[in-house]
Parts: C-alpha cells; structure tokens; sequence
C-alpha cells in the first residue's frame, strides 16, 4: 500500500473512530436524559458537542438538559447561568437549522418562564416580549402551530392582565363586580395601550381554535379576554353580548373536557399545553444498556413518606375563568427528603404554577436502598376542584 493510500486509511479510520466516540457520549447523555439526571447528561451532551461541533443532535440534547435545570423565579447566579447555557445552545442549533421548531419552541418558553420568575410588571415586559418575537417565529415555520397561538394569546393575556385589574382595584371593584368601568376616561386610557393586545390575543386563540376546535385552554383565555375586555364597553348591552360570549365558553370548555375524561383515561403521556418546556428532541440512533443511578417510585408510594405538605392556592384567575383539572408533575426528590427538581408534565398554566409552589415546600422521609439514601424520581398530581357552592 503507498503513502497517500496509507495516509488516507488512516484519516478515514480516526474520522470513524472519533465519530463512535461522540455518538457514545451521546447516547450516554439520552439515558441520563431519561432518567432526569440532567447534570449528568449535560456533561455528557457537552464531551459529544467537544467531539463533534457539527453533529446537530448533540447541541439540540445539549440546550434541552440545560433548560431543565433551569428554575423560574431563582434569581441566584447559578440559576441565571444555566438559563444563559440554555439560550446559547438553542441559539447554536438554529445556526445549523434556522427553521427548527423544538429550538424555536423553547427558546420561546425559556422566555416565558423567565418572566414568571418576578412579580414586577416592568420586569416582566421584555422576557414576555421575547418569547412572543419566538413564537411567531414558531407559527412562520410551522402555521399549523396551535399551541405557539395558543401561546402568544397566553402571552396577549398576561401583558393585558394586570393593568386591568389594577385599574379595577383604583376604581374600589371587586373581583365579582361586574362591569363596564364606570369611568370612562379610565375605559379609554386602557383602550388607548391596551386593546391591540386583547384583540391580537382574541385573534391567537381563534387561530388555535380553528386548527383544534377541542382546544379547552384556548376556550379558557380566550374567555379570560373577552370577559375582561368587556369591562371597557361604552354600554351594558354591549357589556352583557361579550360576557355572555365568555360564559358559553367557559361551559363550552368544561363540556370537552368532560368529553375528554370520558373517551380516555388520562395517563403520563397527555401533552403539556402552553407555555413551559419544550418536548425533548427525537433520539439518536442507538443506545446501549445502562443501570440508573437514581430509583423510580410510585407516587403512592412516595405519598406515604410525605413528612409536611404544603397545599397550593387556587389561583384568583384559575377561579374567574372556571378552570380546574389536574397538575402533573415529575420530581426529583433529593437524599433529604426536599424537593430538588420539578417539571411540569401536563395540566393548564395558571394551576401548574401554584402547583409548583406548593410542591417545591414538601418534605419526604429519606428513601433508603440497601440502607443507603437514594434520590427518588416519582409522579406528582395536583387536583384543583373549584367550590360549585359560590
């Protein structure tokens, strides 16, 4: 065999072989991935990015463990920096692939919960605005996106949201008080700031309707909209067509989701709706056996070893719009007993919120295996029922 030839044999063989090499990682990053040991797995993630900055699947898997570590609302500097990690590897992945919708997805969400991360509606704007400029993104690539419309009237909803009730509350209106605003000057500055954002929200929800007509959360906000925009009607009659508007929407999406329960029991598998953290990106080819680190146990089982349990508040917004149901959440339950990590699985947005604030305040008796301390992964629901009474 000549030089070049040998030479040549030689590069080919050690592409090869580099190649197993970050595809190994890899798939050592997937089953850490699956088992909810994400530090784990960004490490891994980042051994098969080191070994192969063009492989797109490394980065997607990258980004995805990144983001879920990240906690809402923890404003420590770890906690910013692994929602910076998460943004730059997105932001990587769409330099290979502009167009890609998981990336564009939780870019968008990683906004979105930045934003409920304070109570301060200035702080609030910009990371909401982001993930808004994501999500039409996400319906530019994809129009037939119901959940990014269903997303950006979410998002319509939120900058809306709290201006009104402030204006209510200086006007001395309850919760139950019903509308319109009696001062008209007030009516107009809202409709002067506001009414492009209630209508472009109204017009998201329809659009998520149109392509899912049993879309029952986008029943529930776009009731929210109409309900609360009617409180800037210039008279009672047009007030009571956009209340009764929302009134049947609201008993339209309790009907579906009675329908739902009764076609099929609700299992682990229900897709999460709204904002929140993107699905994980399709799996590599190939994966070979490993034994996990951490152990799984029923959330029966869990309950049992509940030491303090901390019940979550029925969100004021959850109640006006009638919305109840159950909250999914997967834990990771630490060596002590706290709660270290939560996700949100599947249920509406503004009960999974409370949901997470409660859960995150629970205490479980230490899990032992073979008289060792173990972290636990389990199942979590949150059922909220409303009060049928008032």
């Amino acid at each position: 065999m000549s030089h070049l030839r040998l030479t040549a044999f030689f590069l080919i063989l050690g592409s090869a072989l580099a190649q197993d090499t970050w595809n190994d990682w890899l798939n050592e990053g997937v089953r850490a991935f699956k088992g909810a040991r994400y530090v784990e797995a960004t490490a891994a993630f980042q051994k098969s990015v080191d070994l192969n900055p063009s492989a797109f699947e490394p980065r997607l898997y990258l980004a995805s463990a990144w983001m879920n570590q990240y906690i809402p609302g923890a404003r420590s500097p770890e906690n910013l920096q692994v929602a910076s990690n998460a943004e730059r590897g997105f932001l990587a992945v769409l330099d290979l692939d502009p167009r890609n919708i998981t990336a564009l997805e939780s870019l968008a969400s990683l906004k979105y919960l930045e934003s409920q991360g304070t109570q301060v509606l200035e702080d609030k704007l910009k990371p909401l605005d982001e993930a808004r400029g994501w999500y039409l993104k996400v319906v530019e690539a994809d129009p037939g996106k119901k959940e990014a419309h269903y997303s950006l009237g979410v998002i319509d909803w939120a900058i809306w949201y709290p201006p009104w009730n402030a204006a209510r509350t200086k006007l001395g209106m309850r919760p139950e008080t019903p509308g319109p605003m009696a001062d008209p000057a007030v009516r107009a500055e809202l409709r002067s700031h506001y009414e492009a954002t209630v209508l472009d929200g109204i017009d998201h929800l329809n659009k998520a309707l149109a392509i899912d007509p049993q879309y029952d959360d986008a029943m529930a906000y776009k009731n929210l909209l109409l309900r609360e925009y009617a409180d800037l009607c210039n008279s009672k009659p047009e007030y009571e067509k956009l209340k009764a508007e929302a009134d049947a929407l609201v008993q339209k999406a309790l009907d579906t989701r009675r329908e739902k329960a009764e076609q099929s029991a609700r299992t682990d598998a229900i897709e999460t709706t709204g904002p929140g953290i993107a699905a994980a990106p399709p799996e590599p080819p190939t994966e070979s056996r490993s034994t996990p680190k951490r152990i799984t146990v029923g959330g029966g089982v869990m309950e049992s070893m509940l030491t303090s349990r901390t019940p979550p508040k029925y969100p004021e917004d959850a109640k006006q719009a009638r919305i109840e149901g159950d909250v999914l959440l997967t834990a990771i339950i630490a060596t002590d007993g706290s709660v270290q990590q939560l996700d949100v699985k599947s249920g509406h947005p503004l009960l999974a919120s409370s949901a997470i604030q409660a859960v995150m305040q629970w205490k479980y008796r230490p899990t032992l295996l073979n008289g060792q301390p173990v972290e636990v992964v389990t199942s979590i629901h949150i059922n909220f029922v409303l009060d049928k009474s008032k």
